[in-house]
């Protein structure tokens, strides 16, 4: 992409930092008149790994990949501590320098919700089954809101969501389905550190300790996930790794088994599942997935 275009700021060795929405949809016309592809990753920042990896998988599928950074404040709750969370966008910029990035898109909280914003997507379906929804009741009509605004300001043909947040990423297709969106929204398996903890901005909060202990989630997850292949009970599965990490100090929320693309309980022999929990470590949430 030209360094010259109008409202871009430029990032040495790295994308184009756009925060106009008029500069970001003539980049993104000017791609698709030429018959071009485009991919987005829509993200808060504080990027690792895992987020520089849909990047990758992005390129892979599209010609050009837009990476969004906006903290989207409808998706904290009132007792969720907004200005905690990470913010890094140099440190954001170099990496996504480093993969291959055409444009970062970071607009300002007042031009994504203008005064006198009035409109919010309500999710039911895989919004509402009592799992993260469960403890935070409106953190997906948050998501589903500003994502439906980033789909149809980067005008992208695909977009790329982290299986981590499973739930989150069932909402994001029912919503795009649902509103007729000419996207397809592309899951890719959640990245991990070496002894197994899924990779998360949070994870940056955790003691030198709990970061220790943390590895025990994934890999009772992945125990549970193995006893249900092998003929045994689901609950029965779920619930002893339950037990099991508050007798190592987690304080659960759940771990559950549910069916694959609904995330409702499964009924019948032989459905797909996906066992999901949540857990907090001191003042740190976590939480993470595996398929059985």
């Amino acid at each position: 992409m030209e360094a010259s275009t109008p409202g871009a700021e430029a990032v040495p060795a790295g994308p184009e930092l756009i925060r106009d929405l008029a500069a970001l949809r003539a980049q993104v016309a000017h791609w698709h008149r030429a018959g071009e592809t485009v991919a987005v990753v829509p993200t808060m920042g504080a990027l690792h790994d895992g987020h520089i990896t849909l990047v990758s998988e992005g390129r892979k599928r599209a010609d050009h990949t837009i990476v969004t950074i906006f903290i989207n404040p409808r998706q904290f709750a009132p007792t969720e501590d907004l200005d905690r969370y990470p913010r890094d966008e140099a440190g954001d910029l170099a990496k996504l320098g480093t993969v291959g990035a055409d444009l970062v898109y970071a607009p300002a909280p007042g031009d994504v919700y203008a005064p006198g914003f009035a409109t919010a997507v309500k999710m039911e379906g895989p919004a509402k089954v009592g799992l993260e929804d469960k403890f935070r009741p409106h953190f997906f009509d948050g998501v589903a809101t500003v994502v439906a605004k980033l789909f149809c300001r980067t005008s992208a043909d695909f977009a790329m969501f982290g299986e981590k947040d499973y739930q989150q990423l069932l909402v994001v297709r029912r919503m795009a389905k649902d509103l007729d969106l000419p996207i397809e929204v592309v899951g890719i398996p959640t990245v991990r550190e070496a002894d197994g903890l899924a990779m998360s901005s949070r994870n940056r909060y955790l003691s030198r300790t709990e970061r220790h202990q943390a590895a025990a989630l994934p890999r009772l997850l992945m125990q549970a996930a193995e006893k249900i292949r092998s003929g045994g009970d689901a609950s029965r599965a779920t619930g002893a790794a339950s037990r099991s990490l508050t007798t190592l100090g987690f304080k659960v929320d759940y771990v559950t088994a549910r069916n694959a693309e609904t995330l409702a309980f499964p009924e019948i022999p032989g459905e797909p599942l996906r066992i999901l929990a949540a857990a907090w470590l001191g003042k740190t949430r976590l939480i993470d997935n595996v398929g059985v």
